[in-house]
């Protein structure tokens, strides 16, 4: 195991459990919103499959527009209270208004409608999941234990997201249809007070000194993607969500067409898929520690492509082994997020350290707006392409030998290719455990210094910021 930092500190359970939970509602959230709110709206509320996508579409391309400015913001906050604390209670009821509007929707909202809810549904949502992201990043320093908290926060997403699905099933008949949907919202709605209460009175905030007390801006954020490290986790982080995002839009359309499940079972299977991810966050956690964030990332790409690839060997209407092969890439796949996220905390450390900012929200804003580029590009161009080879998603539609194919393409094979293009842009990662327990040790002692400067201005009255060098 890598050594660890000087001065850093391994986060107590507690703390990172109450720091993580705010991860069980975001995580109900997204599912819903990924795999069941397509659906509510093409066949509940009565849009076409065109519109539902172009909405999705429409709104993932104005709504990555916010997340640098609001990466700026959030670095440049300097509250007594903390940098991120404040704006995850921001986030909150805004998610909560829009959640009601979206799950409770009637049949007759339009196109107009579910845009703007969508919107300030995602703004809520990237309030909430960068100032989680940024503030875990300065919450655990150590190389190591980032893997673990990052794991911590994507297996507390997996609980969330198993019991919005186990929910449905709970409920049977009356957790059919849209009466399944108004109930996951009721969970969402009151699960996000609760675990806000936890994280923000339990966790405490550490804020980093700014050697540099310059102001963020734009310029800022495009030299941060200019960076050969940010470059490379970019691209990396937009071609992991591109192919998770296919199977997502595509989920109940392929298992319930293609293969034949009932809607019940499809609800089993998907709870299987998510449920492994908590072992996967387990699993992948520990395996960074042993073999380095990179390169255990570039080992689940590979076992995703054979585990995707082995549902088509899966006869139609098989749950004895339908389950098992979900299992297998939801485990995969739950990687994904979980060491990207961890490695741009490490890249934060490195870019602190050359340019005395801190820009944490600024990288984070980087890979949430690459998230939100692979779901627009695959809900609007996966909807798309199935409207051309003329499927039809309509409640007792049949469908054709040639569109159900083009489904089974979609559904199994795309994901693949694009994911591998994202493993393989982590062949030779620099910042490992050894750089970056040598960036922590020269920010520590530079931390040292300035809160001894801090303490020296406090006294004087002097600038110390302004003053020569030594």
């Amino acid at each position: 195991m890598a050594n660890s930092a000087p001065g850093s500190t391994r986060l107590s359970l507690p703390v990172v459990m109450a720091f993580s939970s705010t991860a069980l509602p975001i995580a109900a959230i997204g599912l819903v919103m990924a795999v069941y709110l397509p659906r509510f709206f093409a066949s509940q509320i009565g849009l076409s499959l065109a519109a539902v996508g172009g909405a999705f579409t429409i709104v993932r391309l104005i709504d990555m527009v916010l997340d640098p400015l609001l990466g700026m913001a959030m670095d440049r906050t300097h509250l007594r209270m903390g940098r991120y604390r404040p704006w995850l209670m921001l986030g909150a009821p805004i998610v909560m208004a829009a959640t009601y509007m979206l799950f409770m929707a009637r049949p007759g909202a339009g196109e107009p409608y579910l845009v703007g809810w969508l919107l300030v549904l995602y703004l809520g949502v990237s309030i909430l999941t960068l100032s989680q992201a940024a503030w875990g990043a300065s919450l655990a320093t150590d190389y190591n234990d980032r893997s673990r908290v990052y794991g911590v926060i994507q297996a507390v997403g997996v609980v969330g997201a198993v019991l919005i699905l186990l929910l449905p099933l709970a409920l049977g008949k009356q957790g059919e249809g849209a009466s399944g949907v108004h109930a996951m919202g009721w969970f969402c709605i009151i699960a996000i007070p609760v675990t806000l209460a936890l994280c923000v009175l339990i966790t405490p905030e550490r804020v980093a000194p700014d050697t540099d007390r310059e102001k963020v801006t734009l310029a800022d954020y495009w030299n941060l993607i200019r960076r050969p490290e940010m470059a490379r986790l970019v691209f990396a982080d937009l071609f992991l969500a591109l192919g998770p995002g296919t199977t997502s839009a595509l989920y109940l359309f392929f298992f319930h067409d293609a293969r034949g499940y009932s809607g019940q079972q499809t609800g089993v299977l998907l709870v299987f898929f998510i449920a492994a991810g908590l072992l996967g966050a387990i699993f992948w956690g520990w395996l960074a520690q042993k073999i380095g964030k990179h390169r255990a990332l570039i080992v689940s790409t590979v076992a995703y492509a054979i585990t995707q690839s082995a549902l088509m060997l899966i006869p139609p209407a098989a749950m004895q082994l339908a389950i098992p092969g979900m299992m297998s890439v939801g485990f995969v796949s739950s990687a994904f997020i979980l060491l990207v996220r961890a490695m741009v905390a490490d890249v934060a450390d490195e870019v602190r350290l050359e340019t005395g900012k801190e820009r944490v929200g600024l990288l984070y804003a980087l890979v949430t707006t690459t998230q939100k580029i692979g779901t627009a590009i695959t809900v609007g161009i996966s909807f798309t392409v199935l409207d051309i080879v003329g499927y039809d998603a309509a409640e007792g539609a049949v469908n054709t030998p040639q569109a159900i194919h083009g489904l089974e393409l979609c559904y199994v094979f795309a994901p693949i290719l694009l994911v591998f293009f994202g493993g393989g842009a982590l062949v030779g990662w620099k910042l490992d455990a050894k750089r970056h327990a040598e960036v922590r040790r020269q920010l520590d002692e530079r931390d040292a210094l300035a809160a001894e400067a801090g303490l020296l201005e406090a006294v004087s009255g002097v600038d110390i910021a302004t003053q020569p060098p030594r």
